[in-house]
């Protein structure tokens, strides 16, 4: 099994999954010419991608639908709320045969895969982040949450992988440009985890199966990758345990072999 970061921030986030002979995508808020290039600068295949899941209907998740509508037979996987919200958000209309609808708690098997979705705290009509059983691993995505709730805790735990987000310094936030109704935003119950609430959802999930983790949706004017590092690192190394920390960054893929 094998992870990829193609992209990851504010600008837009890719998150791929492949076992050899299919690949999962999770979200596509970079352009579908994005998402070809950079899968093609990995060596990994576009013809492999089979799916495509997605964790809520921002822009910065869901940029590229329309031309993969277009462009490609991939099946659409979605909860029915986020389904209608990206067909209101994009203009279009996603047919039906495309689609797997998902319901958060309820396990889909998706071509011999585990797919997990379960809800998160954040603005949107109905987000899921996804735990995924596949090949013997267990991986989980799960970004843009307020905050780290119990339920998220419970699906993260004996995680062989998990690409998790780190999205702001606090201090950094609260003294940056952004104006005062953003950053609230961002600070909220169903905003973004910053660097402090990834290290403590870390804390609570640690185990002996974790082997990698890789830090994900960091903001670019209100985070620093070094500081990200830093507050999850310290966790990680109190743990005992022997787990590769990596950061996912907005301009270039990061593969990660599981």
């Amino acid at each position: 099994m094998r992870y990829a970061s193609l992209a990851s921030g504010s600008k837009g986030n890719c998150h791929a999954i492949a076992d050899g002979e299919r690949i999962l995508l999770i979200d596509a808020g970079i352009s579908f010419l994005q998402i070809r290039s950079r899968l093609e600068g990995l060596n990994w295949r576009l013809d492999q991608v089979r799916g495509l899941a997605v964790t809520h209907e921002h822009t910065d998740h869901i940029n590229a639908i329309p031309v993969i509508l277009k462009k490609t037979d991939w099946t659409i996987l979605a909860t029915p709320n986020t389904l209608r919200a990206i067909e209101i958000s994009k203009g279009l209309e996603i047919p039906k045969r495309r689609c797997i609808p998902l319901t958060p708690g309820r396990s889909e098997n998706w071509e011999g895969w585990l797919l997990s979705p379960f809800a998160v705290p954040h603005d949107a009509v109905d987000p899921v982040a996804y735990r995924i059983e596949a090949a013997g691993l267990s991986l989980g995505v799960i970004t843009d949450l307020g905050y780290p709730t119990a339920l998220a805790v419970e699906y993260a735990r004996s995680l062989d992988f998990l690409a998790l987000e780190s999205n702001h310094d606090i201090a950094m936030l609260r003294e940056g440009p952004y104006p005062p109704m953003l950053k609230a935003r961002i600070l909220s119950r169903v905003g973004h985890l910053s660097n402090e609430a990834c290290a403590e959802f870390l804390q609570n999930i640690i185990s002996p199966a974790l082997k990698n983790v890789t830090l994900v949706h960091l903001s670019e004017q209100n985070n620093d990758p070094a500081m990200a590092r830093l507050a999850s690192a310290g966790v990680l190394a109190q743990s005992g345990g022997d787990v590769a920390l990596g950061v996912a960054t907005q301009g270039e893929a990061l593969e990660i072999l599981l």
